[in-house]
C-alpha cells in the first residue's frame, strides 16, 4: 500500500486559540499531503522499498538509492515528523508533565520551566525552517536538538519523543513573524499522555517496531 496521511485525531478547530482552524487545515491536508504524495512518487522508481515504513526509510539514508535519496529524506521525514506532531497535541492539553517524562525532564534540566525555556530558545534560534526536539537515546537519556527542514532525529540514531514544527507554515497565519510567541503558546496543547507513551516505547526498546504511521 502507498503511504497515507493519517486523519487528525481531533477537529481542525479543536486546538484554537493556540492553533487556528485555517492553519491546521492547510498544514495537515496540503503540507502533510504533499510530503506523502511526493514520497509515494519517489518510491515508484524503486518498488523494492515499497514495504518499508517511513521511519525505516530515514533510519539509514545512505542505504536509499542516490537518485531518490533527497526526496526520501525530505518527504519521508516530513511524513514521520507530522504524524508524530498531530498525536502529541490535543484539545485542553498542556499543563505540567507527570509520570516518567516529568522525572527525566527534572533529572536532565532541573525543572520543567527551565526545560521549556531551553526548548523554546533552541526553537527560536533554529535558522530558517526546521524542528526543535526532545530526543532520546536507547538508554533513556534525553537532549534538546534542532534539525533543519524535515530532518528527523531518527537519522542521527536518536528517537523523537516530542518535537515542535518551526516552519513558517505551522504558525505564520496567526503569529506572523513572532515565532517565540508561537513556541510559548504551543505548550497549551501538548499531549503529555502520548509523550509519556513515546518515552516508554524508547525505554522498552520498542520505538523502532511501533506501527506509528498509517500505510
Amino acid at each position: 500500500m502507498a503511504h497515507q496521511v493519517p486523519p487528525l485525531p481531533y477537529a481542525y478547530d479543536a486546538l484554537e486559540p493556540t492553533i487556528d482552524k485555517q492553519t491546521m487545515t492547510l498544514h495537515h491536508d496540503m503540507h502533510h499531503g504533499a510530503y506523502v504524495k511526493n514520497l509515494n512518487t519517489a518510491l515508484e522508481k524503486h518498488p523494492n522499498l515499497a514495504d518499508k515504513s517511513a521511519e525505516d526509510l530515514i533510519r539509514d539514508l545512505n542505504a536509499i538509492p542516490e537518485d531518490i535519496r533527497g526526496a526520501v529524506r525530505n518527504n519521508a521525514g516530513g511524513h514521520v515528523n507530522h504524524t508524530m506532531f498531530w498525536k502529541i497535541m490535543k484539545p485542553k492539553g498542556g499543563g505540567d508533565p507527570s509520570g516518567p517524562i516529568a522525572e527525566v525532564i527534572t533529572k536532565t534540566f532541573g525543572n520543567f520551566k527551565d526545560f521549556q525555556a531551553k526548548f523554546n530558545d533552541a526553537g527560536t534560534k533554529q535558522f530558517g525552517s526546521g524542528w526543535v526536539w526532545l530526543a532520546g537515546k536507547p538508554n533513556g537519556d534525553v537532549q534538546i536538538i534542532t534539525t533543519p527542514n524535515q530532518d528527523n532525529p531518527i537519522s542521527q540514531g536518536l528517537y523523537p519523543i516530542l518535537g515542535n514544527d518551526v516552519w513558517e507554515h505551522a504558525y505564520y497565519l496567526k503569529y506572523n513573524n513572532r515565532r517565540p510567541e508561537y513556541l510559548a503558546a504551543w505548550w497549551n496543547v501538548v499531549n503529555w499522555d502520548e509523550i509519556n507513551h513515546r518515552y516508554a516505547a524508547l525505554k522498552a526498546g520498542k520505538e523502532a517496531h511501533e506501527p506509528a504511521l498509517a500505510r
